[in-house]
């Protein structure tokens, strides 16, 4: 099964994205795969990186990959992937094309995937070169999760609707 969430920051996406991994994994604990990069300082991530991790309490099995999600996706094991928006931004330096083929690849994986991708979509147009690939990218690779996935949800103040 594979599962895309999708909405605004603080939605509820990781909330919804861990409900469906316990329910998914059955007597197994899930893998919950971090893509953030912490290597930049950043206080307010550190404390929001420690606010997920409390989140999961000890459900999870955790693995931090910031940019090649083929190297820890494994047959018949429940995988949260949060967030495609850091990947996404940890790749920019990549093409669309490769970014596209890594997440066919492992959808093509028998393994429970549920993906959590910040909507950043409904904003204006950045000024900037390298903001506006990081928006462009984000919802081109929406799109192909939307394509790649089972089912796919929408996610606003914790209501989650489902789209397909």
């Amino acid at each position: 099964m594979k599962i895309f969430y999708f909405g605004g920051q603080k939605s509820g996406k990781t909330k919804a994205g861990i409900k469906k991994a316990l329910e998914l994994s059955k007597d197994e604990k899930p893998y919950y795969v971090a893509t953030y990069d912490n290597s930049f300082g950043d206080d307010s991530m550190s404390e929001r990186i420690n606010r997920h991790i409390i989140e999961r309490k000890e459900d999870f099995i955790t693995i931090e990959e910031s940019k090649d999600l083929t190297k820890i996706v494994e047959s018949n094991k429940t995988y949260l992937i949060d967030c495609i928006s850091m990947w996404l931004f940890n790749n920019l330096q990549n093409s669309e094309e490769t970014l596209k083929t890594q997440l066919q690849k492992i959808c093509q994986i028998d393994a429970n995937i549920i993906f959590i991708l910040n909507d950043v979509s409904c904003g204006i147009i950045p000024l900037d070169k390298e903001s506006r690939r990081f928006v462009d990218f984000s919802g081109l690779i929406g799109q192909e999760l939307s394509k790649l996935c089972d089912e796919v949800y929408e996610v606003k103040y914790r209501i989650e609707r489902r789209l397909k």
